[in-house]
């Protein structure tokens, strides 16, 4: 019974250090008797009653500590949906911390609650207090699950959406290939349809590169047979606009439209002017011209 009175004493007195006591009168008759318990305590009887005592009143502070960790966990899950990488795996170590401090209080109360229970210090109130501090620490080991759940829902979610993103990714660049393919293939045929050829000579020289032929009472004849194609200057249909002839007089000798040029004379030396490319590269991509 002595050991009783004294780790009561000592829990009130503790208590009403803190302002825990309703009134003043209270706290006179409570301070009385804890004085008269503590006179009478050897000091065995007083070092396990006041070792028992900081063990539960240091399980109260804990597990209300634990609460407000808790609690602030969720208000940053809570408010803040654009964690990085490193907060998510920050907020994953507090919650292992704080769960592994459940466990460490759940252990400790069991064994201060078995402790006391073989004593006579154990009452209906404490027996109370004892019980509502395992609820507290059941609620919070609830809290810590809920939140875990919570946080590896965001990481599934995290995942599904780095697939999503690895996904398009893979498909963007593909499509991106593709269409860079098909701008190398469609610049090629264009450059390859406008394509055009022109060769510019006297008849001697048309003649020696078998692009002209001709004869006695024979109608002339224009590349019908193997010319020389290297005789031929390559250009762009789109970009040539005009050919310097360098000569006093010229004729086009194929069958370009004539409203499709013009040969200007520009101080006695011959320039052909393209006036409508379309038009002129319409019958033949190529172009011969004989120089008088």
């Amino acid at each position: 019974m002595r050991y009783t009175t004294i780790f009561k004493a000592l829990t009130v007195a503790t208590l009403v250090g803190l302002g825990i006591s309703c009134s003043n009168e209270k706290k006179s008759e409570a301070q009385s008797d804890n004085s008269e318990a503590l006179s009478k305590a050897s000091h065995d009887e007083l070092v396990a009653a006041v070792s028992d005592r900081d063990s539960l009143l240091s399980l109260v502070a804990e597990i209300s500590d634990g609460l407000t960790e808790i609690k602030s966990l969720e208000n940053i899950m809570a408010t803040d949906n654009s964690e990085t990488p490193s907060q998510k795996a920050q907020i994953k170590t507090d919650i292992e911390a704080i769960r592994s401090a459940l466990i460490d209080r759940r252990k400790r109360l069991e064994e201060l609650e078995g402790k006391l229970s073989n004593s006579s210090l154990y009452t209906a109130n404490l027996q109370k207090t004892i019980t509502s501090l395992k609820t507290q620490i059941e609620q919070q080991d609830a809290e810590i699950q809920r939140l875990t759940g919570e946080l590896n829902v965001a990481k599934e979610r995290i995942v599904a959406l780095d697939t999503q993103v690895d996904s398009l990714h893979t498909t963007v660049t593909t499509v991106t290939t593709e269409r860079d393919a098909a701008e190398v293939k469609a610049t090629e045929t264009a450059n390859q349809l406008n394509k055009c050829y022109y060769a510019i000579g006297s008849k001697k020289e048309l003649k020696e590169h078998k692009i002209l032929e001709t004869g006695f009472l024979r109608k002339s004849k224009l590349m019908k047979g193997e010319f020389d194609q290297k005789f031929f200057t390559q250009a762009d249909k789109r970009t040539l606009n005009s050919i310097p002839l360098y000569a006093k007089k010229a004729k086009v000798l194929t069958n370009q439209p004539t409203d499709s040029y013009q040969l200007i004379d520009n101080n006695g030396s011959m320039i052909l002017k393209i006036t409508n490319p379309t038009k002129f590269w319409s019958l033949t991509n190529y172009l011969v011209i004989q120089l008088n």
